[in-house]
């Protein structure tokens, strides 16, 4: 596997850390849609500062480290059982190389008292379905889109509509108390 470590994100780090999240989310939707697309939640930014942000103050945030350089980061967000993964991100040119696995190996160490893990991901983002469903035994359980919106949130399923009208997939990652991996949901 991979090493790298996860490291707390420090305070003199947070702008370079909301740019490679930002350089990382958009190489994906650059990948798909080109440069030229309808799908930035603020201008040339797939994802907003102001989302990052948020993600990053309601929750934990990590530097992904390899050889004592960034890679990535990943935010969480924990309350008892019950975890969030707000954002993971890897630099685009350590792509494939295990770094986005073996980061979520080290946040399910950190955490062993969560039983449930959620997370989404736009329609798009095959990459993103590959790694939660095949890698990290997360199921899909649900499709947000212009019909069935967001219910934890009205603004934030409204934006995520005019965002991605064509739709968000939310996961779930069940652990059963003894660490194994539940496979019904």
């Amino acid at each position: 596997m991979t090493e790298i470590k996860l490291v707390p994100l420090a305070s003199d780090d947070r702008e370079q850390f909301i740019r490679d999240n930002q350089e990382a989310f958009n190489y994906g939707a650059l990948v798909e849609f080109g440069c030229l697309d309808e799908h930035f939640e603020e201008d040339g930014e797939i994802i907003s500062r102001r989302t990052i942000e948020e993600s990053i103050d309601i929750g934990e945030a990590y530097r992904i480290m390899q050889n004592g350089r960034p890679v990535g980061g990943v935010v969480i967000k924990v309350e008892d059982k019950h975890g969030q993964f707000e954002l993971l991100f890897v630099s685009p040119r350590m792509h494939s190389k295990g770094v986005g696995f073996a980061a979520w190996c080290a946040v399910e160490r950190m955490h062993p008292e969560v039983t449930l893990w959620e997370t989404v991901t736009p329609y798009f983002e095959r990459r993103n379905l590959h790694f939660y469903v095949n890698r990290c035994g997360f199921h899909i359980v649900e499709f947000y889109n212009s019909h069935h919106p967001d219910p934890g949130d009205p603004d934030t399923g409204k934006e995520m509509n005019e965002q991605f009208p064509e739709g968000m997939f939310r996961f779930e990652k069940k652990i059963a108390p003894d660490g194994n991996v539940s496979r019904k949901n």
